[in-house]
């Protein structure tokens, strides 16, 4: 299994309500929606990528604002924290202790807008866009956190790039030197396609004959 990952999606982060007590949810991964650019390549999320982890009963799952180990929101262990699959993605709700009262007062106030999740890919499958550009779809990965995060960092493509270097059979370096030029669709262009056949060309005393031929009244 792979290191760990980390993702963030631009669905809004939003304070429910219920009855005496407001949590923080929102949608950790959207399902089937194109990344933007990783690094030289895009990323889309099976809907089928959590079945794993919730089949599990999502062990050892845990929320912390902005991925700190010191802001500790709720675990599905301890019963704060819950996870549900639907159409969209992946749902998440947590009851952040009362310590964690100001996380609460900055996504009420709009200062925390984003969710983001961390994961370790079990499966992922390359390809390209339509238009040709590298895309990686992840089919099952392990889900280790969710988070409320106010800043989305720029997300590390190391694990993907070194994915795509064993998908291609390339050299890791090779891969990341492509991936600064932009160049990884490289690895995607087929190159065993039989090449078109050059046109001939005459030469100019050849070409003399054939226009005297064709001008010619007993041809």
């Amino acid at each position: 299994m792979s290191e760990t990952e980390r993702r963030y999606t631009k669905v809004p982060v939003e304070l429910r309500a219920r009855s005496d007590k407001q949590r923080i949810g929102g949608y950790a991964a959207v399902f089937n929606r194109q990344s933007s650019n990783l690094g030289g390549f895009v990323e889309v999320v099976d809907a089928a990528a959590f079945n794993a982890s919730r089949g599990d009963g999502w062990p050892d799952v845990i929320a912390r604002y902005n991925h700190d180990d010191n802001m500790l929101l709720g675990s599905t262990g301890g019963g704060t924290l819950r996870l549900a699959i639907d159409g969209t993605g992946l749902d998440y709700e947590v009851d952040p202790p009362a310590a964690r009262a100001d996380i609460l007062e900055l996504v009420q106030r709009g200062d925390v807008r984003k969710s983001s999740f961390a994961f370790r890919t079990i499966e992922d499958e390359w390809g390209t866009t339509d238009q040709g550009f590298p895309m990686r779809t992840l089919h099952r990965v392990q889900l280790v956190d969710v988070a409320p995060v106010n800043v989305p960092a720029y997300p590390d493509s190391t694990a993907g790039l070194r994915s795509l270097a064993q998908h291609v059979g390339a050299d890791i370096e090779e891969v990341r030197a492509m991936a600064r030029q932009d160049e990884l669709r490289r690895f995607f262009q087929r190159s065993d396609r039989p090449s078109e056949p050059k046109k001939q060309t005459l030469g100019a005393a050849a070409r003399i004959q054939l226009l005297a031929r064709k001008q010619s009244p007993y041809q």
